[in-house]
């Protein structure tokens, strides 16, 4: 029921159905939650249809709203990205006091929050830039939770996080990342990783369906399966119940009238323009980025499909491959792919926080990773085993566990990627991934002839592998080296 009779402990500012379902998940919990949207009717309709399920604290002005608030005030903002971020945030430092405490819980660039976190611990405020996972269905029943700030801001909002996270094996699915822009920043990783995960899920099923020629409902009970072993994981879990789903309306699958042309709100994009930024190869993500926005070039493929040619194609007859040890291909070359994106995206992070004096701990985000959000995945686990063994990993391809997973999938990865190659089905992140784990390993790469290339037209000089120091040759005199 909701009352005005007591301080409420947390406020949520945006009551769309992220904002909406995060304040029920509070008042589920036993907190008194105060509850504000520029809109009144959102807020009216929040305490109309959800009022029996706790203890909410309706405001019609955001100077309501903070008076409605226990000290130290915690507000979460929860509105579209951007100026209106600014905008709330705004109102909400104007009316606050010394110690109060701001936080975001929308998908907010990394950079905006440290520049938002400066400006508000100046007048005095703490600011959270909290990343949250799990969709509507996570804010509501338990999400993992990912908050950066002051880690004086933890000690009051902590508890109250840890309340309505999900929770594996009695640990909470939330602990404080770091300092200013943290959160956001793994919350945009973890994206990142999201987006090559569904991509590589995606090329999975694209050969079960083009190459081995199952039919969608097949292909479910494959994924079925699959999510028993190795792979089990949310975004297998749900790839099921897609590819199984019936269109009421033609009686076809459904995956058959949904177009082919995927949306992207930026956290992918945002994930591969940092790694350029930190110099960090994150392919897997970058083709999983790529591939979306080649889905969506709708007029190109219009025109290039028929137009293109195509090569002498092969059926998985013509190369004597049998079906069930194709799929059984697809499914090692999957997790695989789905293993070298995670190191990627780890690998990020560490860049991440090196740049920022983060201190972040991957061993950290494996373990809230591992429930609520939407890269949950058993073998999430094998990576809290692999932090634990080795603090300081280089990657986790290094981690013996995964070392040894790799070595029994890579006969199977290399198949998959011949084959569907022969069979002009496009495979960008598998085949990524599998170049980016042969160039990880690679005792010589190309880029020797690169630094030659760069020392003859622009004199960028190169080093040597027998002795220190910067060399330079004459290309355009009598190709002596001097040192440089």
């Amino acid at each position: 029921m909701s009352t005005q009779n007591s301080l409420a402990q947390i406020g949520v500012v945006g009551l769309a159905v992220m904002g909406s379902n995060l304040a029920r998940n509070f008042a589920r919990n036993g907190h008194t939650v105060a509850v504000y949207n520029r809109s009144t009717d959102k807020t009216d309709k929040l305490i109309s249809d959800y009022g029996p399920d706790g203890n909410f604290i309706p405001s019609k002005t955001i100077q309501d709203f903070v008076a409605s608030l226990e000290k130290p005030r915690r507000a979460i903002v929860m509105v579209q990205a951007g100026k209106a971020t600014d905008a709330v945030i705004e109102q909400l430092a104007d009316a606050m006091d010394e110690g109060d405490i701001i936080i975001d819980g929308g998908n907010a660039l990394y950079t905006d929050t440290i520049r938002r976190e400066k400006e508000i611990a100046a007048r005095g405020l703490h600011f959270v830039g909290a990343g949250i996972s799990g969709g509507e269905e996570g804010a509501l029943n338990g999400p993992s939770i990912m908050p950066g700030g002051p880690a004086k801001s933890y000690e009051s909002l902590g508890p109250l996080l840890e309340s309505i996270a999900a929770n594996v094996d009695g640990t909470p699915c939330v602990t404080h990342i770091g300092p200013d822009g943290a959160g956001h920043f793994v919350k945009m990783v973890h994206n990142g990783i999201e987006y090559a995960d569904m991509q590589v899920i995606g090329e999975a099923y694209h050969l079960l369906r083009y190459a081995a020629g199952m039919t969608p409902a097949e292909i479910a009970e494959v994924f079925r399966e699959w999510n028993a072993g190795d792979l089990d994981s949310y975004l297998i879990e749900i790839t099921a119940e897609v590819l199984s789903q019936v269109d009421a309306e033609t009686g076809q699958p459904l995956i058959d009238v949904i177009v082919d042309a995927a949306g992207q709100k930026g956290t992918g994009r945002w994930t591969a323009k940092a790694a350029l930024d930190l110099g960090i190869p994150v392919t897997a993500i970058g083709e999983a980025v790529f591939a979306r926005a080649l889905s969506g070039a709708t007029s190109q493929r219009a025109d290039a499909q028929g137009n293109l040619p195509t090569g002498q194609l092969s059926t998985l007859a013509d190369l004597g491959v049998d079906r069930q040890e194709f799929v059984e291909d697809v499914r090692r070359a999957l997790y695989a792919s789905k293993l070298v994106a995670y190191a990627q995206g780890f690998d990020e992070i560490k860049a991440g926080s090196d740049e920022y004096d983060w201190d972040v701990d991957p061993r950290d985000l494996a373990t809230i990773w591992r429930g609520g959000c939407i890269i949950r995945a058993k073998f999430l686990n094998r990576i809290v085993e692999a932090y634990d063994n080795d603090p300081e990993l280089e990657s986790l391809l290094l981690d013996p566990y995964f070392k040894g997973e790799l070595g029994d999938l890579l006969d199977s990865w290399r198949r998959v990627i011949v084959a569907a190659t022969r069979l002009g089905l496009p495979v960008p992140v598998f085949a990524s991934s599998l170049s980016y784990y042969d160039s990880l390993r690679a005792e010589r790469l190309p880029a020797a002839l690169i630094q030659g290339q760069r020392d003859f037209f622009g004199a960028h000089t190169y080093r040597r592998v027998d002795k220190d120091g910067s060399f330079h040759t004459l290309w355009s005199a009598d190709r002596s080296e001097v040192e440089v």
